[in-house]
């Protein structure tokens, strides 16, 4: 069994309002711990992607703020308190300050990170 807290993740970015602690927990899963100022917008980083969308699926919960998904079916509102599951092909906003948790497949998330981390150099 792994455990872990956010501050004994490390930092796999940290640049223009998002900060992203990212560690391998087992069972091919990673854990985030994710920051976004108000007005963080990731649509710009997930440019080049299919859809230009996050193409990992993510279950999690909003521990602070609010986040606006942006979707192919439209966009959903995620607040403090939530448990969530954000399917393939998705993108999130901060509508204010915002912190949340997520689990996401190892394979499929270090893919996207490397893409938005070349995004946001």
């Amino acid at each position: 069994m792994t455990a872990t807290t956010r501050e004994q993740t490390p930092v796999a970015f940290d640049a223009d309002g998002v900060e992203l602690r990212t560690h391998e927990i087992g069972g091919g899963f990673t854990v985030a711990f994710v920051r976004f100022d108000q007005g963080v917008d990731m649509s710009p980083a997930f440019k080049g992607l299919p859809d230009d969308l996050c193409t990992c699926p993510h279950w999690g919960y909003v521990l602070k703020g609010r986040i606006k998904l942006h979707t192919r079916d439209g966009d959903a509102l995620y607040s403090a308190g939530e448990a969530f599951y954000w399917a393939p092909g998705h993108a999130p906003e901060a509508a204010e300050d915002a912190e949340f948790i997520d689990f996401s497949p190892t394979a499929e998330f270090d893919a996207v990170v490397k893409h938005v981390a070349a995004q946001l150099a």
